[in-house]
Order: C-alpha cells, then structure tokens, then sequence
C-alpha cells in the first residue's frame, strides 16, 4: 500500500490508473481512527473496484470551536495497518494546508436546503465543511465511487445532493451500519465512553430497535414512533437527547407518516460524547 500526502501525487496515480485502460477507483473517505466499520467500507470499495484509496484527514472546518477536533482520536500506524490488511492500494493522509492551501474560509461548498438539518442544525457549519472536504478529495482523486457509512445519514444526503448539484460524477455509495455485539453503532467516539457510560449509550440503538419492532407491527404516525423512542430514553434520565426524529431520508424534512425509506434518526450526548445512529424503516 501506497502512503500519498500530496493532491498532486493522488492525481497522477489515480490518472495513470485510468490511463491504462479497464480500472475503476473506489475512494472511502475517514478521518482515521479506523474500526470495523471502516474496514466494511474498504471491503465494499475492494469488491465493486479494481483500485481502492482511503483518505485520512481529520477535517477542521466540520468541528465547532467547542467540539473535540484537538483530542478527536489518531492513530496513524494502526490505521495503515488495518487499510492494508483491507486491501486499500493507496492511504491518501493530507496536511491541513495541503487541503486549505488558502485558508478553511478561502473557499467553500455549502448545501442550503440540508445544512441546518439534523445535526447541521446543533452543529452549525458542520455540513459545510463536511461538503467542502468531500468535494475536494472527489476533485482530487476522481473515483468512479465514493462510500460512506449509513450512520452517517444525514451526511450521505448533503453529500448526494451536493455531488448531483455540481454535476460530479462520482457515485455515492452507502453502506450498512456496523455495531458490536453489544447493539452499539461502532463510530470512533465510543473511545470515549467509559464502561458506565457505554451501557448508557445502549439506550441510543435501544430505541432504534423499539420504533423498527412497531413499524414492524403496522404503526405508522410518526407522533407514535417518536413518542415510544422518548419513552426508552426516559430510562436513562442522564442521557441528553439532541435529537430524535422522524424524516425523509433525502430531503431530511419531517414526515406525519413513516413510508418505505423513511429515516428514524437519534442523536445524543453520554456525558460529553455525541453519538448518532438511525434506521431507514422497511
């Protein structure tokens, strides 16, 4: 496996690729910290591609001024060795400068209609610099696809929308949530957790749960759904909910009544970790 630092040379390998005639690239963009979850990316990149490159950057303008972009965890070595053993061809890991040649604020991709959704509006300015950031190393690299997580639901629709309004012709490619045994949504944050704390965040994939078992059995009102989640939040009074809704997974509107597709989507904080993690309902 290749380690890449400059957008120059991730350009010329990815054209070479091309120019030989018969290649595709997958890209799967992190910001390191790479889990299981990663690894399901890399695999589903490996399996659809001929070429694999996984970005590692953690992103400055997607955190806000209180959040934890200095201690968000990084561990370069062991994300090396776990892209490789996926069978990542190239580890694109940029400095800040080489992606803000002119400064975070000297140019930027913003998605109005989405950026104040969900977690764009407890985070404001995150979907920018998620947009911004993606944008960037899909310019840079060129793939023929590009994929991400469905716990990140709320960012996969910025990002189709944004990649089908700048005319880009990457493919966007969303796979399943990847938990632990326990339920729990595997994101790099739950390295934050202590033991108290992580059966707490059961609560979270709890709830999830709960409102798929109702729609399961024909409920439909999401004034219903939303009612029973708060009610399993309501068990552990120390988790502060950011938001639990029920909308359209594309347009991330709220919705009266769930429909083939509709997202059930939580966030919260444990402590001063926030987590996400949602359902599209069958």
């Amino acid at each position: 496996m290749q380690i890449l630092r400059t957008v120059a040379e991730l350009r010329r390998w990815s054209r070479t690729l091309r120019a030989a005639g018969g290649n595709t690239l997958g890209l799967v963009p992190t910001m390191g910290a790479l889990h299981a979850g990663h690894a399901s990316l890399i695999r589903a990149a490996r399996a659809s591609s001929t070429h694999v490159a996984v970005s590692l950057f953690v992103n400055p303008t997607q955190f806000g001024p209180s959040e934890d972009y200095a201690r968000y965890p990084r561990a370069f070595e062991a994300d090396c060795t776990l892209a490789a053993a996926e069978g990542a061809d190239v580890l694109f890991a940029p400095t800040v400068e080489e992606l803000y040649p002119n400064g975070p604020d000297s140019t930027f991709i913003e998605v109005p209609a989405l950026s104040d959704r969900l977690d764009g509006q407890s985070r404001p300015g995150h979907f920018r610099g998620v947009a911004t950031v993606v944008a960037k190393l899909l310019i840079a690299a060129e793939p023929d696809r590009a994929f991400f997580g469905q716990k990140d639901a709320a960012q996969v629709a910025v990002l189709r929308r944004m990649t089908a309004d700048l005319l880009l012709a990457t493919e966007i490619v969303v796979c399943p949530i990847v938990r632990d045994a326990d339920g729990l949504a595997l994101s790099s944050r739950n390295a934050y957790l202590t033991p108290a704390q992580r059966t707490q965040a059961l609560t979270i994939s709890r709830s999830i749960h709960h409102v798929e078992s109702l729609v399961a059995e024909g409920e439909r009102r999401a004034s219903i759904l939303l009612a029973s989640a708060h009610g399993v939040f309501a068990t552990e009074p120390d988790l502060r909910i950011d938001y639990i809704v029920v909308v359209d997974g594309a347009t991330l509107e709220p919705v009266d009544t769930a429909v083939p597709g509709t997202l059930f989507a939580v966030a919260a904080y444990v402590g001063p970790t926030r987590l996400i993690d949602n359902a599209i309902l069958r």
